[in-house]
Order: structure tokens, then C-alpha cells, then sequence
């Protein structure tokens, strides 16, 4: 894991699907759930998605509250 990919986590938005337009940080979990039993996208989409699963499966998306406030985000993911 590295910073950049964090900062994608927070700047980036989800280009397609239910939830397009959305940060990925602010995804919910059973949304990331279910790419992680289908499979992700082979590219690097793929990997953010892989990786904002990890850090909700294991509880960590507060690591990315920081980062959400540099970019003038509030922290919506407390609310999923």
C-alpha cells in the first residue's frame, strides 16, 4: 500500500455502475464484497477497489479520514 493509492481512494470516483460518480473511499462494504466474490477488474481500478476492501473487511477506513479532510471531504464512510 502506498500513499498514492490512498489518495486515489479519496480523489477518485467510480466511473460505472450503481454507485458511478462516487468516491471510492465512500463505497459500502457489501459493494466491495461483492467485487471481491466476482472478481475485481484486471487494471488498476481493479486493484483501488481491492485495496478499499481490505481497509473496510478489516476496519480500517478511518486511515483515510486524514486524507478525505486534506481534500476538503467530510468522512461519509462512518455512515454505511
Amino acid at each position: 500500500m502506498n500513499t498514492q493509492a490512498l489518495e486515489k481512494l479519496v480523489s477518485m470516483k467510480m466511473p460505472f455502475g450503481k454507485y458511478a460518480g462516487k468516491a471510492l473511499a465512500d463505497l459500502p462494504g457489501n459493494y466491495l464484497a461483492w467485487f471481491a466474490r466476482k472478481g475485481f477488474p484486471q487494471c488498476e481500478l481493479g486493484q483501488l477497489l481491492e485495496l478499499m476492501h481490505t481497509l473496510d473487511h478489516n476496519g480500517l477506513r478511518d486511515l483515510l479520514a486524514p486524507l478525505q479532510r486534506a481534500h476538503g471531504l467530510e468522512q461519509k464512510s462512518k455512515l454505511l
